[in-house]
């Protein structure tokens, strides 16, 4: 399929046409299965024909060749359509291909990925080869065209240029442009991200919001100008609110918001009856979020609060494939779509003993299909371990600014007056305050300050991965914090911990200092250790992963560590600049 206009050839449709003449042998043939039929909203029962990746017929009848393929008795089991992540991040430690074949395990054979990473660290031309060899894997992947930084770059004009984002969103893999983080901009005049948000209605693709807290006046603004769907409700009203609006909403059910539990339970009070223009979402979770699970959770919490067992089976497929315009391949059992297909031992248990992912066994009889992975040759797509080829000096560790960051919760950060003194080489542990140093990847630029909040007996940590791709340096020793940036320097990129001369704890991410390459239960492992250790050092929060990440975000308030300075979000300005090293 690689390399082609349309998914199937004509010489493919063919063939497939043939299996149904008698005159080619399917490669899978599924007898006595029940399975979910969302036409007629019933269970229903049936043979179903798969030949090489496609449903090629549900029916009563049995092929006319008897012979040359795997026949499989479906009695007992009940069939569904593989579930669809609509809102993947698949760069929170881990990479897209060890994401979904994670998720597949449990039913999630369909990603829709933020591109932010893929487009602010490589170039199209490696990015587009990439989304061409991900193709290969034994699961179906879609994409955002990011609009906005959701940071303030030195360099943003020329990431995201008109030519980029243009590129981007005429990708046949492209399926919608956002998530619109920047969405104050365009509310405040912006024509640029109007125009590319025109140009995506052109295209027939979707625009996703990005709208936490938005008002009746303002969500009806957004969709004039183009917003098609949110995954920001955090309550049942909010949920209303933007079904009111003629929004589709993404129910999020996340590792820093599992909201889900709360919305449904508010819906009942609104006696909604109808979940056709709601689906599920899991917004980018850290890896230790999918130790149990995936997308079969949701539909678990969905069904133990009420949720009728097919409309929940829908909002993790069929709704998400129709407003996605890709329900003629994807979300249901039916003849002509991709063989994506989960087998269940009982219609209220939604995760699944085996998957079918694009025709092949991911998942048989409760155990991995290890044949059916794929490497995927990272270093040719630009993807290799991070070279830095600076180091620090004594001048990166001065810290004389009169105000410091405060730690609200995870995410939420706040500025402070600072009243310790912070001349000395290590501060003391009797307080949370620890020096924060924010370096460009370039080594060009940093800005120094103080961190409240983060852990007060924390000596020297440092971490590639943040939302600018940029290097973070905290702690209570400078010493420490040099140590631990040597350390990360010598792995390739990644985060490490340091403490009095020893290193206690790396976490090395392999791809560009952003990914890990290892499998998702390795992966986990490490993480829980980090959130333990973090915790050990007095880290108060539920993510500390999210920490790092947003901590350049400026879609967040109220002040952001940023390459242009430190950020003040609710006046767009920059307190203090950066200062050139």
């Amino acid at each position: 399929m690689l390399g082609q206009r349309y998914r199937w050839k004509n010489k493919q449709l063919r063939e497939h046409v043939h299996v149904i003449d008698g005159k080619v042998a399917p490669t899978l043939v599924l007898t006595n299965a029940v399975y979910l039929n969302q036409v007629f909203k019933k269970w229903m029962k049936a043979n179903i024909w798969i030949y090489e990746d496609r449903i090629v017929y549900v029916g009563d009848n049995m092929p006319v060749i008897q012979d040359g393929y795997e026949i499989v008795d479906c009695t007992d089991q009940y069939l569904v359509p593989g579930y669809i992540e609509p809102h993947a991040h698949p760069f929170q430690l881990y990479n897209p291909a060890t994401l979904g074949m994670h998720a597949a395990q449990y039913g999630t054979t369909t990603l829709i990925n933020d591109n932010m990473l893929l487009f602010t660290l490589l170039d199209n031309r490696q990015a587009f080869a990439l989304l061409k060899e991900l193709r290969h894997l034994p699961i179906s992947m879609y994409w955002w065209a990011r609009l906005d930084s959701q940071t303030e770059l030195r360099n943003e004009e020329m990431v995201f240029s008109h030519s980029n984002v243009k590129s981007w969103l005429e990708h046949d893999g492209v399926l919608q442009a956002g998530e619109l983080t920047g969405w104050p901009r365009l509310l405040d005049g912006d024509d640029m991200m109007l125009h590319w948000i025109q140009e995506a209605k052109r295209m027939r693709k979707k625009i996703e919001g990005h709208f936490p807290g938005a008002s009746e006046k303002t969500l009806s603004k957004l969709m004039l100008l183009g917003a098609d769907c949110d995954h920001e409700a955090m309550t049942g009203e909010e949920v209303i609110r933007r079904l009111m609006q003629g929004y589709d909403v993404s129910l999020r059910h996340s590792s820093i918001r599992p909201d889900l539990p709360r919305i449904l339970d508010d819906l009942k009070e609104y006696e909604l009856n109808s979940y056709d223009r709601l689906f599920f979402n899991t917004d980018g979770s850290t890896p230790g979020f999918y130790k149990d699970g995936f997308t079969d959770q949701l539909i678990s919490i969905a069904i133990e609060k009420g949720v009728p067992i097919i409309d929940a089976y829908n909002m993790a497929s069929l709704n998400i494939a129709r407003y996605y315009n890709i329900d003629y391949l994807h979300g249901n059992i039916a003849t002509g779509r991709v063989a994506n297909i989960n087998f269940l031992s009982a219609k209220d248990q939604p995760t699944p003993h085996s998957v079918l992912s694009k025709g092949q066994w991911v998942k048989r009889d409760g155990r991995q299909v290890e044949t059916n992975r794929t490497s995927i040759a990272w270093k040719d797509f630009g993807l290799s371990p991070l070279e830095l080829d600076w180091e620090l000096t004594d001048y990166d560790f001065q810290y004389s600014m009169p105000f410091g960051i405060n730690m609200e919760n995870s995410v939420i950060t706040k500025p402070y007056s600072i009243h310790i003194d912070i001349s000395r080489e290590v501060l003391d542990e009797d307080h949370d305050e620890s020096f924060f140093t924010y370096l460009t990847r370039d080594g060009k630029f940093r800005i120094n300050t103080i961190l409240k909040g983060f852990a007060n007996r924390l000596y020297g940590f440092a971490s590639s991965f943040s939302n600018s791709g940029d290097i973070l340096l905290i702690g209570k020793s400078k010493k420490d914090m040099r140590l631990a940036f040597n350390r990360m320097k010598e792995i390739g990129g990644g985060i490490v911990i340091a403490e009095k001369g020893e290193i206690l704890f790396e976490m090395p991410l392999e791809l560009q200092g952003m990914m890990s390459n290892q499998e998702l239960p390795i992966l986990i492992e490490e993480e829980t250790r980090l959130r333990e250790l973090l915790t050990e050092k007095g880290y108060p929060f539920e993510d500390p992963i999210y920490s790092l990440l947003f901590f350049s975000s400026t879609h967040l308030p109220y002040i952001r560590v940023t390459q242009a300075g430190l950020y003040d979000v609710m006046n767009k300005s920059v307190l203090f600049p950066t200062i050139m090293r």
